[in-house]
């Protein structure tokens, strides 16, 4: 890879000790060569999506926190989504981001944009029902989804071993952007 990449990752849980979280900031720190990964933080401060609210350039201002957002993923590369399960579903979070970055309907920041998902979640499923209603909502919204990986994560995780100490879940994390960035560059 001759240029740098960006991949901006989005955490589906607000909670400091989540482990989604925690598999985001390995990641961060373990990126592959070549690729800068930064996660998200101001999920927590959208306010939930209102088409009232979403106004056209020149009808007034959007939150600050939604054109922060927008931004942000507009300038990424690639978006990598790491996600828990909550109720064998999407977080709500999760669900409003897309919701702010799908429009205006087919050009959203999320429209065309390589998005790789990962369903993270202790227990015998890790994650696949969020991981794929995650998907479904990223396809309606634009995004060009073109990875999706599930972390079994072994119980150690909630024992209190740190998330880059589990072997080989900083190997999965890295093989799983390697792909999102490699499809982004064909699709250009």
């Amino acid at each position: 890879m001759s240029d740098s990449k960006s991949v901006l990752v989005l955490v589906g849980s607000l909670r400091a000790a989540s482990v989604n979280r925690a598999l985001a900031e390995a990641l961060a720190a373990n990126a592959p060569a070549g690729v800068a990964v930064s996660v998200y933080d101001g999920l927590g401060d959208l306010p939930f999506y209102n088409e009232d609210v979403d106004v056209a350039p020149g009808d007034g201002e959007l939150p600050a926190a939604v054109t922060k957002f927008r931004e942000a993923v507009g300038a990424a590369d690639a978006v990598l989504i790491v996600t828990p399960e909550y109720n064998g579903t999407i977080p709500a979070v999760l669900k409003n981001a897309i919701d702010w970055g799908s429009r205006p309907y087919g050009a959203g920041a999320l429209a065309g944009t390589p998005t790789g998902v990962i369903g993270s979640a202790i227990g015998r499923f890790g994650g696949k029902w969020a991981k794929d209603d995650t998907r479904r909502s990223l396809g309606v919204a634009g995004a060009k989804v073109v990875e999706e990986l599930s972390v079994e994560l072994p119980a150690e995780v909630t024992t209190g071993t740190p998330v880059a100490d589990v072997p080989g879940v900083i190997d999965l994390l890295r093989g799983a952007v390697e792909e999102l960035v490699a499809a982004e560059v064909v699709a250009a």
